[in-house]
């Protein structure tokens, strides 16, 4: 399942976007070199790209990306619809379709793989790496966040993870390999805790049918908080466990068939980033919009914006969005194989490709809209 599943609410605020992506198609429509176009939140930073590109994007065909889960505002989902629906796209002449996805992230490699879509966002590299062990033909172009997303959620009065031993867990149908490697290195017996599986509804845990419960970060912290419940969260990070989340998968045939739209799509995604940092709200719309009634709008901002400082907190310095990088997908890796997740060390050039970043920044300067 993808990392950052929403448990939706009955409150809605469906913000109208029609008139902005109506603006931005005419200001546009016929993606060529000119720089004639009126300003527009797409066409602000730079001029139109040249013919020439224009003409290749549109030779590469439809692009069709899958959502980790469905419109939830997370950092790999959400910049992807405002990119979509600000006319970012649409300046780079691509032609995107964004579906989706239900948190199979399984799935969702193997759709890729297949050529049924072109790009996907995985819930880290943990799940490229087994995606390409069970024969997934899949490359990673980008990692948002370098930090572990799963929590271990327990209340206050928990001083000592040894404190758990022989209480209840409740976990989401398997115990994330960072969760259980943090129990191990703190001293919990393991063998002692009942595991159970359980929904998404983390009040089980105030309420007491848990002592102790796996989540996510961006999700049920902030679900808890709202109901006004205080909760401690142990994270692997601070026992030197490595993760990450929100690596897009990209089909291998396509990217080298296309590089330079595939730089583009990047392009455009990180610049809907960029324009989301400081326009939640508005981003949070165009999610809120396309998911109808029950859309928790003012949760999903807390997600955009507790996701987006866990990706610059994490960022190493000097280097920009996205990056992958090669240290922690080897100490990731490695982590892995110790905790019998992999079978063995997987070949990691082949697993991802790193020239599409390279290609889009200078340093950590998006290049916007193209060269």
């Amino acid at each position: 399942m993808n990392h950052r599943l929403s448990s939706p609410r009955l409150r809605t605020r469906m913000l109208a976007v029609s008139a902005l992506v109506a603006s931005a198609a005419l200001a546009l429509s016929g993606c060529s070199g000119s720089a004639s176009a009126p300003a527009t939140p797409a066409a602000s930073a730079g001029s139109a790209i040249s013919a020439e590109r224009c003409a290749a994007n549109k030779a590469a065909g439809p692009i069709t990306y899958i959502t980790g889960y469905q419109y939830q505002a997370s950092a790999s989902i959400l910049d992807v619809l405002a990119a979509k629906q600000l006319g970012y796209y649409d300046a780079l002449c691509l032609d995107v379709t964004i579906q989706p996805g239900t948190g199979d992230t399984a799935g969702n490699a193997q759709l890729v793989a297949a050529g049924t879509a072109t790009f996907t966002d995985l819930g880290g590299d943990a799940d490229l790496l087994r995606a390409r062990e069970n024969g997934v033909d899949v490359t990673g172009i980008a990692t948002y966040g370098q930090v572990p997303i799963a929590t271990l959620m327990t209340m206050p009065t928990v001083t000592d993870l040894k404190q758990l031993n022989g209480t209840t867990l409740g976990q989401k149908g398997q115990l994330p390999p960072e969760i259980q490697t943090m129990l191990v290195d703190a001293g919990a017996d393991l063998a002692s805790i009942t595991q159970v599986v359980v929904g998404y509804d983390p009040s089980i845990l105030p309420r007491g049918h848990v002592q102790s419960l796996t989540g996510y970060k961006s999700n049920e912290p902030l679900t808890l908080k709202a109901q006004g419940t205080e909760v401690k969260t142990w994270n692997p990070e601070d026992y030197g466990i490595p993760g990450t989340f929100g690596t897009v998968a990209a089909n291998p045939a396509f990217i080298k068939a296309n590089a330079g739209t595939t730089e583009d799509f990047l392009r455009a995604s990180f610049h809907a980033y960029d324009y989301c940092l400081t326009n939640a709200a508005e981003c949070v719309g165009f999610a809120a919009a396309l998911s109808g009634a029950g859309y928790d709008t003012d949760h999903n901002v807390q997600v955009w914006n507790t996701e987006t400082a866990l990706v610059s907190g994490a960022q190493p310095s000097g280097t920009p969005l996205g990056s992958l990088n090669a240290d922690l997908l080897a100490a990731e890796s490695a982590f892995l194989v110790k905790g019998g997740v992999l079978t063995s060390a997987p070949d990691l050039s082949a697993a991802t490709d790193p020239s599409f970043l390279a290609a889009i920044y200078t340093g950590t300067n998006l290049i916007w809209p193209a060269p």
